[in-house]
């Protein structure tokens, strides 16, 4: 298909405001290649998600690939493509990373060349500090708990980072409503987002209604189910949404892929989706999705009533000794240490 016929007018595409007053797109685009994708393909697709109409990218360093986005940038920026102010920007710490954040945003300052972030978050609340190496893959022998004092000496450091002016906003990813409280808390500045896994079978209404009551914007990872999510996450029981009767049944009577009629949902539900493709056509009707051709109130009720409580992303890796992964989300309200 000629990329002409898939730009997407970036004005058209709306944003959502957290309390500061911010617009952050809609629609972005993940960075995350799993086990598919080298640092290389990804950085070709930021590239071409950039030239079709994304203002919006989702980075982390532990993804490996910042040195390669960051190169793309630079070139978009030298091209005229795009400015700076255009973009709006995020990056991740990791846990190995929680006591020496400040560093680790400098790191990834330069291997994006950019001069700030638009926002900043913690990757995970479960700290690495004595297992620098442990891949993401790999169990962490040494695994703690939440612990909300080192979590806090993390978050100052985080909230330096504004000071200084190489962030613009802060937030956390990964978080519950129980961790989340403890931090509103403590904080001196009060993240700008949750990010959280979020889509038709994993809809986390509690969490999503206090992200969002407290002035947060809930940042949608895996809003399609992540078809191409690592070996290791996956289990017999997941269940995928882009194969649920529902949203196959909808999406034929738009003429979409059902993986979009996913995006329309998290969009007018009040999330901003960050999927992944490295296929134009594909990344470029996911961000039309915020565009045109809306669901209508009765389409967004039966994806509404579709909620399986199917977790993809578990987080298996960072459980404790004695722990399971359930231990991680708090699900009964109680922090776990």
């Amino acid at each position: 298909m000629d990329d002409d016929k898939l730009v997407v007018n970036p004005s058209a595409v709306p944003v959502k405001r957290c309390y500061t007053g911010a617009g952050i797109p809609a629609v972005g685009l993940g960075t995350f290649g799993s086990d598919n994708y080298d640092a290389a393909t990804v950085a070709a697709a930021v590239e071409q998600a950039v030239r079709l109409g994304y203002r919006h990218i989702d980075c982390a360093a532990v993804y490996g690939n910042e040195k390669e986005i960051g190169a793309v940038f630079a070139k978009l920026f030298a091209e005229g493509v795009v400015a700076r102010t255009d973009l709006w920007i995020t990056s991740k710490v990791w846990n190995d990373s929680h006591r020496r954040a400040a560093a680790a945003c400098r790191q990834t300052l330069d291997d994006l060349q950019l001069d700030y972030l638009d926002l900043y978050l913690v990757h995970w609340p479960f700290p690495n500090f004595h297992a620098p190496k442990v891949a993401v893959d790999s169990r962490d022998p040494h695994a703690k708990p939440y612990i909300h004092e080192a979590y806090m000496r993390t978050w100052r450091d985080m909230e330096a980072l504004v000071d200084e002016g190489l962030v613009r906003h802060i937030g956390t990813s990964n978080m519950t409503v129980a961790k989340l409280a403890l931090l509103l808390r403590d904080c001196r500045i009060k993240p700008a987002v949750n990010e959280m896994e979020m889509h038709p079978h994993f809809q986390q209404p509690d969490l999503f209604k206090y992200v969002t009551e407290h002035g947060m914007v809930a940042v949608g990872y895996c809003p399609v189910g992540s078809p191409n999510r690592p070996v290791r996450d996956r289990t017999a029981a997941d269940t995928a949404p882009v194969e649920d009767p529902v949203i196959v049944d909808i999406a034929n009577a738009h003429g979409v892929h059902p993986a979009v009629v996913c995006i329309k949902w998290a969009v007018q539900n009040g999330q901003v989706p960050i999927p992944f493709s490295v296929k134009p056509e594909k990344f470029a009707a996911n961000l039309r999705a915020a565009t045109e051709d809306p669901l209508s109130c009765g389409e967004m009720e039966a994806i509404r009533a579709l909620d399986r409580n199917c977790r993809f992303i578990k987080g298996q890796v960072f459980t404790w000794e004695g722990a399971v992964w359930e231990d991680l989300w708090d699900l009964d309200g109680v922090i776990k240490v």
